[in-house]
């Protein structure tokens, strides 16, 4: 998942023995047990889902799914009951193996805010297959119905899920922590004129009858459970890549991401095979929270990324990372969140690095640092300095309350750090041998440091303490050991921006060469007072107002919240109003909240905006705004 700020295999044989076959058992050694997760109310040690059967059909007057979904279990002793996790799902009936008039006993528990309910159902001994059959509610957190008006096209309706982090309890009764994996197979009914795909193999042509069909053959955690339905079209970009978008916005996607092909190629070549078979995106609505979602084969991408100069591709990157370091080696629960976002923005700079060269991949470093080290500063300010360690304790909260900076740069640097200390030619090796071994599996804080010590700081001399390990990962703010960048090519826009200061026009200034990256630096580098008059000029030179880079048009809004610039109020109101990525949306709606005006102002456009808005994104800002939604009297 790309998420803030602009802060971006396996043995076969093993594979083969773990596709949904039902041949593993929970005493295998070849996968750790499961971990008790402070998310779940799986009991994966007792019984745990091993494969998924999932029939489905998709309606959007009613905006609901009614579905089946038929579990291959494997149980441990003489348990007498299977548990998953739901929320706000209506359990019509449950039956067990292929007997669907005996009908299982079965409770729903008392509702959690965060976790929603335990779905307890007593099974045989002998049960090795249950099957739910349910509707989701009105109100599902993991699916965002859109109408025509809020798609590209204005002429259907769209449907996307975003399970992360425990979201997919929503619309799938599940075991939903990331420490359990199981196989899938799905049948979609969707309106015919409209395309369904999951995180499987997917069509490149819609159904006349509207039935889908899927499977996927890798073991993934719930989190990775995807479906997106809409006016859809695929282009191939090559062998093993393609993009889906809408059809109106399909030729710009395929250009923005004609490299695609070239970033699989290149990852390879740094940490070994691609395991997913096929790589693909999809182009989704605005609404969309997060940058990038890494569900296996199709990533689930924002259109902010569209920049026409394929300038914000590291996002791409990213979830393609993501491929080996989150989908490959899981972390085994959310407060490991580090290890998957950690390794995938390290991985992520390297893709690019090896295709733009180095300089390119320190100006994203270097964003990342300033990006942490804001972050850093925040959490501290607001009493959450605990929540600056990499190893999170979140029990009893939201996971997503984990989903900061922290994760992503502290990450990155720890493992930076790692590889400025033993060599890159060691650290690839031990990166490279870290997927393979460990894939498919999941993967615990202190699984990692006793894997990193006995394989690459030993075999080194070096100990956790020469390293600063546990500084990194269990304490508060930022290393002494924080590796240092430097990127010639910001130095050349400090030094630009210095003559700017110093009474050269904006105009003047050289900047024809200049990536987004540099622009960005630029910008969020400008001086904390600036009168009206200077951001007119710089508007009138640079056209910041106008641009079509999202990146560039969230950093330059927060300088004209500040100073009261009313030419760009206009286009906030826009931008707030049609996008729905939570990285734009969070920064600019507290800028706002921080005068009594502002937050006036934010309020008005949350109300108007909010139903574009994904759950994710709304349930963070209604605290912002102080937001209260008003019912009728009766309701």
């Amino acid at each position: 998942m790309k998420l803030l700020h602009l802060r971006w295999l396996a043995p076969l044989l093993w594979l083969a023995g773990c596709s949904g076959t039902g041949e593993q058992t929970l005493n295998d050694t070849s996968t750790p047990t499961p971990v008790q997760d402070i998310h779940s109310y799986a009991r994966p040690d007792e019984a745990v889902v091993r494969h998924l059967d999932w029939e489905a059909t998709v309606d959007f007057d009613t905006r609901q799914i009614t579905a089946i979904a038929r579990l291959d279990i494997e149980t441990s002793g003489r348990v007498k009951e299977l548990i998953l996790d739901t929320k706000d799902l209506q359990i019509d009936k449950v039956t067990l193996d292929d007997n669907e008039t005996e009908l299982a006993t079965f409770a729903l528990g008392a509702n959690n805010q965060h976790m929603g309910s335990p779905l307890r159902i007593t099974i045989r001994p002998q049960t090795k297959r249950v099957n739910v059959h349910y509707k989701t509610g009105p109100g599902a957190e993991a699916l965002q119905w859109l109408s025509p008006e809020q798609t590209a096209g204005k002429q259907h309706p769209f449907l996307f899920t975003q399970s992360q982090a425990i979201l997919a309890r929503s619309w799938v009764p599940i075991q939903d922590s990331p420490g359990i994996r199981f196989t899938y197979t799905a049948s979609v009914q969707v309106p015919p004129q409209l395309m369904a795909l999951m995180s499987a193999e997917n069509p490149s042509q819609k159904s006349e009858s509207g039935v889908y069909k899927f499977r996927m053959n890798q073991p993934i955690p719930a989190y990775l459970l995807a479906l997106a339905v809409g006016d859809l079209e695929f282009a191939s970009l090559g062998a093993r890549t393609g993009v889906y978008a809408e059809p109106s916005m399909l030729k710009e996607s395929a250009w923005e991401f004609a490299e695609l092909d070239k970033m699989l190629e290149a990852a390879e070549q740094l940490y070994g095979p691609y395991q997913w078979e096929r790589y693909d995106l999809i182009v989704l609505p605005p609404s969309f929270p997060f940058g990038g979602m890494e569900n296996p084969r199709i990533t689930f991408a924002t259109p902010t990324i569209l920049a026409g100069d394929r300038s914000l591709t590291s996002l791409v990157a990213h979830e393609l990372a993501h491929s080996w370091s989150g989908n490959l080696v899981t972390n085994a629960t959310w407060n490991d969140f580090w290890l998957n976002e950690g390794f995938t923005v390290y991985f992520e700079r390297r893709i690019m690095e090896a295709l733009y060269g180095r300089d390119y991949a320190e100006m994203l470093a270097q964003l990342g640092q300033q990006d942490l080290r804001h972050t850093v500063a925040d959490l501290t300010e607001q009493g959450q300095a605990a929540d600056t360690r990499l190893h999170l304790n979140l029990e009893g909260r939201n996971p997503d309350d984990g989903v900061t900076d922290i994760a992503y740069e502290k990450g990155y640097f720890l493992l930076r750090s790692l590889e400025e200390r033993v060599g890159r030619q060691q650290w690839d090796a031990f990166v490279r041998r870290y997927f393979s071994e460990n894939a498919f599996k999941s993967m615990t804080t202190e699984r990692f440091i006793d894997y990193l010590t006995t394989h690459l700081l030993q075999p080194n001399g070096l100990s956790r303490e020469a390293v600063q390990l546990d500084q990194w990962i269990y304490e508060e703010g930022l290393p002494k050991a924080m590796p240092t960048i430097t990127s010639e090519r910001f130095q050349r826009v400090d030094a630009a921006l210095a003559r700017w200061k110093e009474g050269t026009p904006a105009s003047s200034l050289d900047t024809n060469q200049w990536s987004s990256h540099e622009w960005l630096h630029f910008i969020r580098n400008l001086p904390q007072e600036l009168s009206r008059q200077q951001l007119a000029e710089l508007d009138a030179a640079f056209g910041f107002t106008s641009s079509g880079n999202s990146e560039l048009l969230a950093a330059w809004f927060m300088h004209t919240i500040a100073h009261g610039y009313e030419p760009a109020y206009p286009a906030l109101e826009r931008f707030l109003t049609n996008v729905g990525r939570r990285k734009f949306l969070m920064p600019l709606y507290r800028k706002l909240a921080e005068t009594p005006e502002g937050k006036e102002r934010a309020l008005a456009i949350y109300r108007r905006a909010r139903t574009n808005y994904h759950f994710v994104s709304s349930s963070s800002i209604d605290k912002v705004v102080g937001y209260k939604e008003v019912r009728e009297p009766g309701n």
